[in-house]
């Protein structure tokens, strides 16, 4: 672990490899799970804001899921996370050739909302948690994304570098810079 201001980061997004293979995975980050993806009370308050613009980007059936359980859901563990389709995909998902996309950055990158995702989603596969006043990133394996790791290390693509958009959203290009710095450091051992 290597800690940046009130962050602690583990050495797996610089050792670890991964890009996202849609063709070979087909979004299924979307589509299983045991729960929905977590969202912060801020992004639980955005979503009801901005559903009815996001509302013509899902399936009938997430449509169907939010009228029944709302834009947000509290998980077994007592936590907000988005709404599942029967207990399976993301209330948000729509599909294209087969393929799991998010409705939420469809509107978004269609100019209908400026919201993009739930962070969750947007950083996965880092997981945040909260270890006393200090946030960790973490690495989070799960077999659904054994493609991204083959094309990531194919690639040569640590896990920070793919997921330098999402950094630098939460939390600026100077932590992202900062990150930058300790991979070349870790090179030099």
């Amino acid at each position: 672990m290597i800690q940046i201001d009130d962050k602690i980061v583990s050495l797996e997004l610089f050792e670890e490899h991964f890009i996202c293979d849609l063709g070979k995975c087909q979004g299924n980050c979307c589509v299983y799970g045991d729960a929905g993806a977590p969202v912060s009370d801020e992004e639980s308050e955005l979503l009801e804001e901005i559903y009815e613009d996001v509302k013509p980007y899902i399936t009938s059936k997430g449509r169907l899921a939010v009228e029944k359980q709302g834009t947000w859901v509290i998980d077994e563990d007592g936590e907000k996370v988005t709404p599942l389709i029967e207990g399976e995909e993301c209330a948000y998902t729509y599909f294209e050739n087969d393929i799991a996309f998010c409705g939420i950055e469809k509107a978004y990158e269609l100019g209908k909302v400026k919201f993009q995702k739930p962070l969750s989603c947007h950083l996965y596969p880092i997981r945040l948690s909260k270890v006393g006043e200090m946030t960790a990133l973490n690495y989070h394996k799960w077999g659904v994304c054994a493609p991204a790791t083959i094309l990531g290390k194919k690639n040569n693509m640590p896990v920070f570098r793919f997921l330098k958009a999402p950094i630098v959203r939460v939390y600026g290009q100077d932590f992202y810079d900062e990150l930058e710095k300790v991979f070349e450091e870790l090179g030099k051992r």
